[in-house]
């Protein structure tokens, strides 16, 4: 894998517009909870079907936004 060096990521409003988050869905095969969220445009692309459910589904615009300014906040060693 690259390193990654930018975030593409799925964003919706909640009560208002400065009360925002990240949507997530169960992934089927797992269950397991995913964000809609990568590294690059290809996974962006992959989850924009179920962006514009989730936006048809609450009423609510859901926007995709790119940030570039990566900082590691901390490294959690094994």
């Amino acid at each position: 894998m690259p390193k990654i060096t930018e975030l593409y990521a799925y964003v919706a409003e909640d009560t208002g517009p400065d009360d925002e988050g990240v949507p997530a869905f169960a992934q089927p095969s797992t269950g397991y909870w995913m964000p809609m969220m990568g590294a690059d445009m290809e996974r962006a692309e992959q989850l924009r079907t179920m962006a514009e459910d989730m936006a048809r589904a609450t009423g609510k615009p859901i926007k995709l936004i790119r940030s570039t300014g990566i900082e590691v906040v901390e490294v959690i060693e094994p």
